[in-house]
């Protein structure tokens, strides 16, 4: 079905209709609640937040055992989240408590490969990007200075990497 489709469809609908429709989605589907969730209760997004905070923290430290560290689970959590919430505060913290996680995961368990480091230095470099472009430095300009010191001792280049991305981004 073409969007045009569902838009003549959704016009020729009562409002009983959609209104039955929507409750419907939202009792079957867990994003659609916390997309209504996050646009009608500003109590809500804060636990959004940190439910996708723990999904990330969870790939790296699950509460039990040992983190998978899969990198694919833990970005699909910020990109879910960048559809349920237009706050760019919000969205730059989940950005770059990814980071954060990975730094402490290497930290603790040694050096990781390449595609983790290059994974951490893409988001890392996407972060600063949208916090310059969202004017949000002085929020986020001591963590993303401390994930820079955190790394001085880790491989493959990985402190050179963030070093650089920094500063390029921090002092233009």
């Amino acid at each position: 079905m073409k969007i045009s489709d569902l838009k003549r469809n959704l016009k020729e609908a009562t409002k009983e209709d959609l209104i039955k429709d929507i409750v419907d989605l939202f009792n079957k589907n867990p994003f659609v609640r916390e997309f209504y969730s996050m646009k009608f209760c500003n109590d809500s997004s804060l636990s959004i937040l940190i439910k996708h905070k723990d999904i990330i923290e969870n790939e790296f430290f699950p509460k039990r055992g040992h983190g998978k560290c899969r990198l694919s689970v833990a970005k699909k959590a910020i990109t879910e989240f960048k559809k349920l919430s237009e706050d760019k505060k919000s969205i730059a913290d989940l950005m770059i408590f990814y980071v954060e996680m990975g730094v402490q995961f290497t930290d603790n368990y040694g050096d990781i490969d390449e595609p983790f480091y290059l994974s951490m230095e893409s988001m890392y470099g996407r972060a600063l990007k949208f916090i310059v472009d969202n004017n949000l430095i002085d929020d986020f300009n001591v963590r993303c200075l401390k994930i820079v010191n955190d790394t001085k001792d880790m491989g493959w280049g990985f402190h050179d990497q963030l070093y650089e991305t920094y500063y390029s981004h921090i002092n233009k």
